[in-house]
């Protein structure tokens, strides 16, 4: 007999719960690393980076240990201080969304340590959502706070993540195929979890293991396509002329002899959270329906649609049959007025979600008030904010004008935080040890 179902935020809490278990990097990471071929008497070294780094780089150590081979160094490099699952892998922090001191030190640390490697030693790098930051150190000869810089400045701008670390990794230590480049000859096996469209692994952590198939002129049209290539630091400018006339060479690309030795594949993304979330529902007695689409463009345009998507299956359905769920996957991306910066607590791209669908279901009044809306980081943050998400409903946008704040000036200026913390429709922010991405569930009950 399946659970009742219960009604609006608190199913929906459950269904994200059931989301980011689905999306838990350990289980995926011990399988992947159980079915590595590597011989016992080859030394091996883990090299983890990102918001998955602490679950992942366990898991791989406890599959090793379990068939008897020799770890003998390496680094985990999280967000928060973490201990160390193995003594001679080294806990090391970084920072995020921005690399800043501690994302420098623990890059360089880095180097330090594969430093040590040997031809014939065999690296496992395991690397999730928030690499790119997190081991965020600039190319011999720039600023460290020019790379800060960059980091916010195209954060702001409303880019794809795949558009952003093509810029990004062109000035990043690691990224691009660097990484290979610095362990090479060593065999390399790196497994990713995803929290890009399309799994691409030169996207994920800004691809420090794999080829870049980007060119000079794609980074240059990205930057005079947002109106950055003249507010970017000098030395910035100065780098891209020099690759441009060839003084500098092209990142490493799929015929370089770095890559002979890697093996890199995509062991966990969101389709799992997704399918984890429909399979909870349908325990509750629900019908659930994944919608094979990605999020992705401006997340107040795409609340909108959801909002507007729901309504239309409400009205299509009536009030009889059971309640229905759907759920959709996907980054969408909010864009600053330039000038503006980053909000350090102006809220996330699933609070503007969020906000932007409670103002639909607030004005199509009359066929709403059987419609939720979850939207929430699988990482369990959003934004440099301490929530989640958030969880709207048609009374949301009301509520808040009822606390005394302005929902629609809020939504306009990207201050979704402190409108949502009036209604007390946040997701608090939670340690998920995943990132695959976010998740948008809506309930018709």
């Amino acid at each position: 007999m399946t659970a009742p179902v219960d009604t609006g935020r608190t199913l929906l809490l459950d269904l994200y719960d059931a989301a980011v278990s689905a999306a838990a990097p350990g289980p995926v990471t011990a399988r992947a690393v159980d079915a590595l071929p590597i011989d016992r008497d080859r030394r091996v070294w883990i090299l983890a980076f990102g918001k998955a780094a602490e679950p992942m780089a366990a898991a791989a150590v406890g599959s090793l240990l379990h068939s008897r081979h020799s770890i003998v160094g390496g680094v985990m490099v999280t967000s928060d201080a973490a201990a160390s699952p193995y003594p001679t892998l080294l806990s090391l922090r970084g920072d995020h969304p921005i690399p800043g001191r501690h994302s420098v030190a623990s890059a360089n640390r880095l180097g330090d340590v594969i430093a040590a490697r040997r031809g014939n030693d065999v690296v496992i790098v395991l690397i999730s959502g928030g690499t790119s930051s997190m081991i965020g150190a600039p190319l011999r000869g720039m600023a460290e706070s020019d790379l800060a810089l960059l980091y916010e400045m195209l954060l702001g701008a409303g880019l794809d993540i795949r558009t952003m670390n093509a810029v990004r990794k062109r000035f990043s230590r690691w990224a691009a195929g660097r990484l290979a480049l610095a362990l090479a000859p060593a065999a390399m096996h790196c497994l990713a979890i995803s929290d890009v469209p399309d799994d691409d692994l030169s996207v994920i952590g800004s691809g420090p293991c794999v080829p870049d198939t980007t060119t000079i002129a794609d980074v240059k049209a990205i930057l005079e396509r947002v109106d950055l290539l003249v507010r970017i630091p000098q030395t910035y400018r100065d780098y891209l002329a020099a690759v441009a006339r060839g003084s500098i060479p092209e990142t490493l690309g799929p015929s370089h002899p770095a890559f002979a030795h890697v093996a890199a594949r995509v062991i966990g993304n969101v389709r799992l959270a997704v399918a984890g979330a429909a399979a909870r529902a349908r325990e509750h007695g629900a019908s659930a329906e994944i919608v094979d689409t990605l999020l992705s463009g401006e997340a107040a345009a795409a609340g909108e649609s959801i909002a507007r998507q729901l309504l239309t299956y409400r009205i299509a359905h009536g009030a009889g049959g059971g309640p229905s769920v759907t759920i959709w996957g996907g980054e969408p991306t909010v864009t600053l007025s330039r000038g503006s910066g980053a909000h350090p607590t102006g809220g996330g791209r699933c609070q503007e979600l969020a906000l932007a669908a409670a103002r639909v279901l607030h004005d199509a009044r009359g066929h709403t008030s059987t419609i939720t809306i979850l939207a929430a980081g699988t990482d369990g943050r959003d934004g440099a904010t301490d929530a989640a998400g958030a969880c709207v409903d048609s009374s949301t946008w009301r509520t808040i004008a009822a606390a005394g704040r302005d929902p629609a000036a809020a939504l306009a200026a990207h201050e979704s935080f402190g409108a949502l913390r009036a209604a007390n429709a946040l997701v608090p922010r939670r340690d998920t040890g995943t990132n695959v991405t976010d998740v948008v569930i809506g309930l018709v009950a």
